[in-house]
Formats: C-alpha cells, sequence, structure tokens
C-alpha cells in the first residue's frame, strides 16, 4: 500500500510523463452526455476510475473518460497549444496552483459560474482560486500536507514546532526537500521566525528569510528529491528528522514502522490540485455538474478514505471519525505556499537557493 501512495505522490507533485486513456466505450455509446477529466496518473487515477467516476456517471448520466496527465507543465503545454487550436485534450483537469496561476496568465480557464456550483459553499475559502478580476477560475479538487516527521526510537518525543530544524542539537540529522518550490520552506522560516507568510511580500522580506533558512544548513543531511530515498533513511533512523508527507508517514507508521508525522504548532505545510475547465472545452454544463459533485462532503469525505487526500470543504460538513481525520489532515490552520512568487519570482528564488541553501 505504501508504495503506491509514494507513487501518487511523486506525480501529485511533479507528475509523471506518460498518458493512457482509460475510455468506457460502452458507457459512451448508452450515454449521451460525456466528459474528459485529466488526473494524475497511476495510482491516483486507477482510485478515481474506481471509487469515484463510475457513481457519478450512475447519478448524473455523464460518462467520464479519464485522461492520465503528463507532469503539471507539460499538461499546461499541452492544454495551452490544443486550446489555441481550438481543442481540449480533456475538458476539465486537476492543475497545481502555480499551473493554475499560469493559465490564468493566458485565460486558459473558462470562468465558472457559482450558481451553477451550490456545493462550493462547503468549501474553505482558500479553495476558490481567482482571477485577479475576482472571476472563478478553479475549484478545490484535493488537499494534502507536508509536515514534521521523525523516528520514534530516535525522537521519543515528539516536537512541537518547526523551529526544531534550526535546533543545534539536530545537526546532521535532517532529510529535506531540494527545491525552493517544493519545500516551501521559505513559507516555513516566515511563518516560525517573521510572523507569517506576508513577510515574505518584498525581495528584503524573501532575503532574511534566505539567510534564516541558511542557518538549518548544518542540521541538513539530505537534500531529497527521491522521496524513497529519504523514506527508507527515516525508518532505519538514519536520518531520523525532516519533511515529508503526512498520509504516506501516517500509512508506514500503520505499517509498524517506527516513524511519526506532526503538525507543528504554526501548522503543516498544506498543497493542492484544482478543479479547471478549458476555455475551449464545449463541455460547460457537464463540467459543472461535475465540479458541483466533486465538492460535496460526502465525495470529499470519500476520497479522504480512498485516496488519501485532505478534504477541500469545511470540517463540520464532513462525517470522518476524529480518527480518519487525523489521518489526512488538520485543524491547525496550515502554511499556504505563496505561489504567485513562483510564477512571479521563480529564476531569482532558484537562484538565491541555489547560491545560498541548496547549492
Amino acid at each position: 500500500m505504501l508504495k503506491t501512495n509514494v507513487s501518487r505522490r511523486a506525480v501529485l507533485g511533479a507528475g509523471v510523463a506518460g498518458a493512457s486513456l482509460l475510455a468506457m466505450p460502452a458507457v459512451m455509446r448508452a450515454q449521451d452526455k460525456s466528459l474528459k477529466v485529466g488526473v494524475y496518473g497511476g495510482y491516483f487515477k486507477d482510485s478515481f476510475d474506481k471509487n469515484i467516476f463510475a457513481d457519478f456517471t450512475k447519478e448524473t448520466g455523464i460518462a467520464v473518460e479519464s485522461v492520465a496527465e503528463p507532469t503539471g507543465e507539460a499538461w499546461l503545454v499541452q492544454l495551452e497549444q490544443a486550446a489555441r487550436a481550438g481543442q481540449a485534450p480533456a475538458d476539465v483537469s486537476m492543475m497545481s496552483q502555480v499551473a493554475m496561476l499560469k493559465g490564468q496568465s493566458t485565460e486558459l480557464w473558462a470562468p465558472l459560474d457559482m450558481a451553477k456550483i451550490p456545493n462550493g459553499s462547503n468549501l474553505i475559502d482558500h479553495f476558490v482560486n481567482k482571477y485577479p478580476d475576482g472571476r472563478i477560475a478553479g475549484i478545490g479538487a484535493v488537499a494534502w500536507y507536508i509536515t514534521l516527521v521523525t523516528n520514534t526510537n530516535v525522537y521519543p518525543e515528539p516536537p512541537t514546532s518547526w523551529a526544531a530544524l534550526w535546533d543545534p542539537a539536530n545537526a546532521d540529522k535532517l532529510g529535506l526537500l531540494a527545491l525552493v518550490s517544493n519545500s516551501f520552506l521559505l513559507e516555513v522560516t516566515a511563518k516560525t521566525h517573521f510572523g507569517g507568510t506576508n513577510a515574505l511580500d518584498t525581495e528584503e522580506g524573501q532575503l532574511k528569510a534566505f539567510e534564516k533558512l541558511a542557518e538549518v544548513k548544518p542540521n541538513v543531511r539530505l537534500w531529497y528529491r527521491d522521496e524513497a530515498q529519504f523514506e527508507q533513511s527515516l525508518k532505519s533512523g538514519e536520518i531520523p528528522m525532516g519533511q515529508y508527507y503526512h498520509d504516506v508517514t501516517g500509512l508506514a507508521a500503520k505499517d509498524g514502522q517506527p516513524v511519526r508525522s506532526t503538525f507543528p504548532k504554526e501548522g503543516g505545510i498544506m498543497d493542492s490540485g484544482c478543479w479547471a475547465l478549458s476555455r475551449a472545452s464545449s463541455k460547460v454544463e457537464e463540467a459543472h455538474t461535475f465540479i458541483n459533485y466533486m465538492s460535496q462532503p460526502s465525495i470529499q469525505a470519500l476520497l479522504s478514505r480512498k485516496v488519501g487526500t485532505a478534504p477541500t470543504v469545511k470540517r463540520d460538513l464532513l462525517d470522518l471519525t476524529a480518527e480518519e481525520f487525523a489521518a489526512v489532515s488538520s485543524d491547525i490552520e496550515p502554511i499556504i505556499p505563496r505561489y504567485d512568487l513562483y510564477t512571479s519570482k521563480a529564476d531569482w528564488l532558484n537562484q538565491k537557493w541555489t547560491e545560498m541553501i541548496a547549492g
């Protein structure tokens, strides 16, 4: 089970190259209405096909053809090029937040009509993705958390704060994500030491965060790109602390591994994907029906149970038990990545990251 979730994560964060189609010819013949839906490939797509799409078709009469998306950026480029030619490789796609912003800049996303998505009122506010003028560009599909993880043999007591990353007692013990744009450590630094992520509004504030983050370097054993490498070292205790995915760590713990995931008092890092409608799609009605269906608390709870994602709707609307909710999410206010910076200042941030942090 753990392996499949790790492959899902690789796909969630960055995607996998190559696309395959799952068509439902029998259903398509039986139904007049259909919708192509782009989702991350592998385990993730399999879970949607098995647990979500068949019931959606049964309830709405709209047949779903699921499309396995290649890497987030590659899929964005494909959607852009196809839209210019008036075509949609998928009508609705699950897109990363950075891809959403890049797509906004070319008006790739058809604005959504919230009057046709009454379940949109169930969503936590920050899962409604808006154009600068207020039009709705996308609706939160699923979310997931990066938290502070530890080996329980090495750390009998869990850490309570991200400040543990800076503690000299943890010299040469940390595994951290290797990129500025997927570790979100600037945001962690800003929330832990500078009062919040709005400290990153200016270049001066960003430099201060880089300088403070540079102080963790003596504690870092591994800047990892390959999740499996850190996961093995975490389990063995060789690298007993770091940042990792909450749901995967929970599965490993359930498997009897000596690992734990902690939501620090400053919050876990919440990342997420959005449903967005290509401006080239002719399936506008079907797309609204689909997004409305996916925004039901019951469907969000089902995704938490079956796919391991965190819900995008308000906690009090869910029938998840405390244990089920804790397996995928937290009531502590999360650290929300500053996606705007990874579109507007990507080159500068990458350069400083290489110079000051992981170079």
